[in-house]
């Protein structure tokens, strides 16, 4: 007697009907395995967790807005041998997560701020936390919006609760009022409850220089370097244009001339 028509709806109505994938998989691996009812039921489960695991991880990526998808291992610190490599895998172990502590990742254009950013977040993700990288000029934007629609509160309170906050970008473009005010507002309701990356181009000496009120440009820079732990990257960047190939070069000159 075939089972599945009365174990279709069951699974359905528990919200187990993913384990319909992998049923006849395991129900093979059982009978030529000879495995014990037990065995076979607990195969069924992990599929079944491993499924959700997957769903709420791709859910958690999708919310997170990475740029694309950078991780740890696609990297590539042998280009750059000024990037604190020990520092950088330390930190994407994620305790400053549960630490509640900053990340400030500085350096020049091109050197890997992002990259490193976002694969940190990737591992975040991984473990479990919740992911929102921004860069400084979107998230202001969406706070502005929020502000004209009466619902800054409401996104300001989202925002605050977000296991990891990602901002790229800081400072590279100026803030000016009410930006300076709502950047103050953020970075104090997280302070201390919730893990925050920043990357910037500038030095943190230049931190201030970016805030037009220069009170709140010290309380903002005051909580972020509070046991803060700071990446200073350098050297090459990743950044270098494509050469065209001679033989390209060679025809488009002697097109150009004739």
């Amino acid at each position: 007697m075939n089972p599945m028509p009365q174990l279709i709806p069951l699974l359905k109505q528990l919200r187990l009907s993913g384990i319909l994938d992998s049923m006849e998989i395991r129900n093979r691996q059982a009978i030529e395995e000879k495995l014990a009812y037990t065995q076979f039921l607990a195969l069924l489960l992990q599929d079944e967790m491993a499924r959700r695991d997957n769903k709420k991880f791709t859910t958690r990526l999708r919310r997170a807005s990475f740029r694309n998808e950078k991780t740890i291992e696609g990297f590539d610190f042998s280009f750059n041998h000024e990037i604190p490599v020990s520092l950088v895998m330390d930190i994407a172990t994620c305790r400053f997560i549960e630490e509640k502590n900053p990340v400030l990742v500085t350096g020049p254009t091109g050197t890997g701020k992002s990259h490193i950013a976002q694969a940190i977040g990737h591992e975040a993700l991984r473990k479990g936390y919740d992911v929102l990288f921004q860069s400084q000029s979107n998230l202001l934007g969406q706070l502005h919006a929020a502000r004209a629609t009466n619902a800054y509160g409401r996104r300001l309170a989202t925002l605050a609760r977000v296991d990891l906050l990602i901002i790229d970008d800081f400072g590279l473009k100026p803030l000016h009022p009410p930006q300076d005010e709502d950047f103050h507002d953020l970075i104090c309701e997280r302070y201390e409850r919730h893990a925050t990356i920043v990357t910037s181009n500038l030095d943190l000496s230049e931190w201030n220089d970016a805030f037009p009120n220069k009170l709140l440009g010290a309380a903002v820079i005051d909580r972020l370097q509070h046991n803060a732990y700071c990446v200073v990257l350098d050297g090459h960047t990743y950044r270098t244009p494509k050469t065209m190939p001679k033989s390209k070069l060679t025809t488009s000159t002697r097109k150009e001339k004739s």
